[in-house]
């Protein structure tokens, strides 16, 4: 009995066993690799090894894969999908600007736990690429915002930008983000339209060299640049992502050099195809683009990212598809990757599109190899987390303040200075500040938030002398809206309490206003710019609605004009009656009507809103009819009782707001007038990212600064120029047109078969490319070419001597043009081909020299092909493209 009884047992032990071992080995088999590896003695894959080469890991990593895999190596998400995980089994390829609005330590801490799911609980724990936008600093909260890039590229200074960069690469990188949308190297020929602030000017050899050092210093901290937008994409009017029918000749010449010189030289990661179609084919469905001139000529071999729904512009927007499954066949075998910001086409479509044979699987393990070998090359399979301390000290630092004041300094350009009124003395008794951007600081578009920032009123105060008094008013209202915001003291929340006001702000978690507000609060005032963030950490960013209610009570009896400024959907009620029904997508827009209201009698008032993307704004306003203006009449009073008046203006532009006319907002031109008109030295600082025309005003005043979007040390950088501690010495990258009519205007046009001008005005700049003043004086000496004569291949040295023929020191930026007389195409009358900023105390002299190679002396011929010809070439020294200080020829000799 024992026996059978152990034999019995034995049986049973064995069976357990067996049991035991199979469903390990079940369970086992639905582990990701990561976690396997670490539970047991597996050998490591070879996409792990790091001995092997990129190509090698790219490889290995791709035969493990499945097509749901790859295809999500292809995807981006910006939201958190409600009741489901952010990253789905079979893995997820990037994460747009979800970290925004968190703190650096907490931004950091969701990308660690970010990427320790994607390890832990995906296959095979590929990590994900989080992308952000970093045009001029990363657009979170709290970190440090340089000066805009245009602002940036009138320092001429590439050193200083590689500087800039290092800094928002640190920032970028300890919040775990890997990719910046940046930077935009388009070029912008017609000031119109609106982003041009974004750009680095006009100039295809400035934007290089700028877009270069951008790249180059952000790409070594192991973060992807992406250099946008390919290609062209301003057309017809200024208006931006309109069709563009260019020459290859024109493409090549002008606007593809900063995409070739940024991907070869400054090595980045990643580009993006832009909106618009180029002859008939949108771009980011052009073959011949994305993959015959981007990889197959310049030998790219990182990933194309789609801009943001542009991979669904190719059926909604150029109607070339039909239906998605087209749409992402066209895109994908065109040569673009990567769909950016959520899944529009590439999602269940574009599996079903390859199932079906629409889509072919090399085209897809094409795409999927080049997101891969950037992840290998950016290390992102080895260094997958941060640390959150080292975040909280980075962003933001003093060090990099330090940095964005030396930018903001650099990057003023003085326009006008009749009779030296500049600079100021810091001991004048009183100065008046005045303009609606005196004493606000707007850092332009694709902005961080939430940072220290210094206004010029608070800029001026810091520099003046205890004795010196200085005046403030606003002068206008402008922005979005010239009418103001309705004070507190006229609304009334439901069942308000004595003395309270203001109106019940009922916040929703989607654009619907559906279900139960995520935040109910009192709204003293609507007068709200969320800029990228949202109004709370409960309500989402971008995707939210809100609706107002409440009574308004007017103090006056009168015509109003009554109505709100918003960005998105907007509806108004008053008195349970629909005044305005704006609610679609939009960019800010002001609505209103005009209404009698009756002093003292209260009215019911309810706004909707919801915000779907961009900039968040939204204002509830109004205006009696016909009044005096007291901003106006105030700005006149201070302006009497002042020694100097400094006027600080603004345009309204940005993505979605090109531009008709060039003139600043009317009540600004109105106020400058009667500022000036005071008798009191007047002097215009003009705040903002591109030209505007003066005819209005220029003559009146007695200074004029270019202060751009100076970031957030921007009122000590103005201060420091304005008062003399600091000598401006920035240039300008675009030209600015006297009137809108002399749109596209820039210095390197080829030559006219007639002439520039026209009937009733000269064609000439009013302010050319290159220029800015200075408080000294340089005068150049000593042009020399070294060899006088070159074979065909060879380079020359330029050298020029630049003297500080002043009383104070000052920098110079030096700039090379040369033209070529007799070329077998037509030539440009004038290409920059060189440019160095020199810093020389007063009497110091420099020898600047360039080099003129292969480079710099080559063209296309009639082929497209790129020659060195035989023949003589000019060269032209000087302070800007139209004030040539010295002028030398060479030759090129016959082989």
């Amino acid at each position: 009995m024992r026996s059978v009884a152990a034999a019995i047992t034995r049986k049973v032990i064995r069976s357990l066993v067996v049991l035991i071992m199979v469903t390990a080995l079940i369970r086992l088999s639905q582990i990701p690799i990561y976690t396997a590896i670490a539970q047991s003695k597996v050998q490591r894959p070879a996409y792990l090894n790091q001995k092997l080469t990129f190509d090698e890991r790219v490889k290995d990593l791709l035969d493990k894969m499945t097509l749901e895999e790859k295809v999500a190596q292809l995807q981006s998400t910006m939201s958190e999908p409600k009741g489901e995980k952010l990253i789905p089994p079979q893995g997820l390829g990037g994460i747009g600007p979800m970290l925004r609005p968190l703190t650096a330590e907490a931004a950091a801490k969701k990308a660690n736990a970010i990427q320790k799911f994607a390890l832990e609980e995906t296959r095979l724990g590929i990590p994900v690429m989080i992308h952000d936008e970093a045009l001029h600093g990363l657009i979170a909260s709290k970190a440090t915002s340089f000066p805009q890039a245009i602002a940036l590229a009138s320092t001429w200074d590439t050193d200083l930008m590689s500087r800039v960069a290092v800094a928002i690469g640190k920032e970028t990188r300890s919040r775990g983000i890997r990719q910046v949308l940046s930077p935009v190297i388009n070029i912008a020929r017609d000031v119109r339209w609106g982003r041009v602030e974004e750009t680095y000017g006009e100039d295809p050899y400035l934007t290089a060299r700028m877009g270069v050092a951008f790249c180059a210093a952000i790409e070594q901290q192991g973060i992807a640049t992406t250099p946008k937008h390919f290609t062209a994409n301003v057309g017809d009017g200024g208006h931006d992502s309109y069709p563009i029918q260019f020459s290859e000749r024109l493409l090549r010449e002008v606007y593809f050099p900063a995409f070739k010189e940024c991907i070869q030289e400054g090595h980045a990661s990643s580009i993006m195809a832009s909106y618009n179609s180029l002859d008939g084919l949108p771009c980011s469905a052009n073959p011949w683009l994305l993959i015959d001139v981007l990889r197959k000529e310049w030998g790219f071999g990182g990933f194309v990212v789609s801009d943001y729904g542009s991979v669904a512009g190719i059926m909604n927007m150029h109607h070339v598809a039909a239906n998605v499954k087209e749409a992402a066949a066209l895109a994908v075998q065109a040569g673009l990757d990567v769909e950016l910001p959520s899944i529009y086409i590439y999602g269940k479509p574009f599996l079903e599109a390859v199932k079906e044979g629409r889509i072919l699987v090399s085209a897809v393990d094409e795409a999927v190899k080049h997101v891969l070998l950037v992840k290998f090359r950016l290390g992102m399979f080895e260094e997958r987390y941060v640390d959150p301390k080292l975040a909280a000290t980075v962003n933001d630092s003093q060090e990099h303040r330090a940095l964005a004041l030396e930018a903001a300094r650099k990057a003023i350009v003085l326009l006008k200075n009749d009779r030296n009124v500049l600079p100021l003395k810091k001991s004048l008794k009183s100065i008046a500040v005045i303009g609606p951007a005196a004493d606000e600081v707007d850092l332009g578009g694709y902005s961080g938030f939430g940072m220290k920032t210094v206004s010029l009123l608070e800029g001026t105060k810091n520099a003046v002398t205890s004795s010196t008094t200085v005046l403030h008013a606003k002068g206008c209202v402008t922005g979005f809206t010239s009418l103001p915001p309705i004070p507190m003291e006229s609304l009334f929340p439901p069942d308000a309490k004595p003395g309270e006001h203001g109106l019940r702000g009922e916040y929703f978690d989607n654009r619907t206003l559906s279900g139960t507000p995520v935040l109910v609060r009192t709204d003293r005032q609507v007068n709200f710019e969320w800029a990228m963030g949202s109004p709370d950490s409960t309500v989402p960013v971008d995707q939210f609605s809100v609706r107002w209610t409440g009574k308004i009570i007017a103090p006056v009896t009168g015509l109003y004009k009554f109505g709100a400024s918003t960005d998105d959907g907007l509806r108004l009620w008053l008195d349970g009656k629909l005044l305005i029904d704006s609610w679609f997508d939009r960019g800010a827009t002001l609505d209103f009507v005009e209404v009698k209201l009756e002093a003292g009698r209260a009215c019911d008032l309810k706004m909707e809103y919801y915000e779907n993307g961009g900039w968040a704004y939204a204002s509830l306003v109004w205006d009696l009819k016909g009044r005096p203006n007291p901003l106006l009449q105030a700005a006149v009073d201070v302006a009497k009782s002042a020694e100097v008046a400094l006027v600080a203006v603004r345009i309204i532009e940005g993505e979605g707001y090109d531009r008709a006319s060039l003139d600043l907002p009317a009540p600004e031109e109105e106020l400058i007038n009667a500022v000036a008109a005071t008798g009191t030295p007047t002097i215009v600082i003009l705040v903002d990212g591109s030209a505007v025309t003066m005819s209005k005003w220029k003559d009146n005043v007695a200074g004029i600064i270019q202060a751009w979007y100076g970031g957030e040390e921007a009122g000590n950088g103005l201060a420091d120029v304005l008062f003399g501690s600091e000598n401006p010495g920035g240039k300008l990258p675009i030209t600015f047109p006297q009137f809108v009519g002399q749109c596209p205007l820039y210095y390197s046009h080829k030559p006219t078969g007639r002439g520039d001008d026209y009937s009733d005005m000269s064609g000439k700049a009013l302010f050319p490319f290159g220029h800015g003043l200075s408080y000294t004086t340089f005068e150049y000496a000593n042009l020399k070419i070294e060899p006088a004569s070159i074979p065909v291949g060879r380079s020359v040295t330029v050298k020029v001597d630049v003297t500080n023929s002043g009383d104070r020191k000052g920098d110079e930026v030096v700039q090379l043009y040369i033209h070529d007389p007799i070329a077998s195409v037509v030539r440009p009358v004038q290409e920059l081909k060189g440019f160095s900023r020199v810093s020389l105390a007063a009497g110091e002299k420099k020898t600047i020299a360039f080099t003129l190679g292969r480079n710099e002396l080559s063209f296309l011929n009639k082929d497209l092909k790129p020659v060195v010809e035989p023949g003589e070439i000019q060269v032209m020294v000087g302070s800007s493209s139209v004030d040539i200080r010295a002028r030398a020829n060479f030759q090129i000799e016959r082989p």
